[in-house]
């Protein structure tokens, strides 16, 4: 996985739309797709197609449909480096003044 690809993703107000609708009903066709927003099937396939370069979609033939998968691994793993050590510190710290609050 890429960070720089995942985070250039995520940066795209169309691309995380796509991901939150992947995440409601996982498994869409690029019309189910793009049947929500107001821009060409074109546009809405360029940007799936970012997303499954940062590893964020995963796309399956059945049969004639192409059908679209949300894939969190990459979000969880940015989560993990970036955002969990992070906060971390302040759960400890917020643990440790309610059990000096209570003593």
């Amino acid at each position: 996985m890429e960070e720089d690809a995942v985070f250039k993703a995520l940066a795209d107000r169309t691309r995380r739309h796509l991901l939150d609708a992947l995440f409601a009903r996982d498994g869409q066709t690029l019309t189910e797709l793009e049947s929500d927003l107001d821009m060409t099937r074109f546009s809405v396939s360029k940007h799936l197609r970012q997303l499954e370069e940062a590893g964020l979609v995963v796309a399956v033939r059945s049969g004639r449909k192409k059908l679209h998968y949300l894939n969190p691994v990459p979000i969880r793993l940015i989560h993990d480096r970036w955002i969990d050590k992070f906060t971390e510190q302040r759960i400890s710290a917020l643990t440790e003044l309610k059990k000096d609050l209570e003593s």
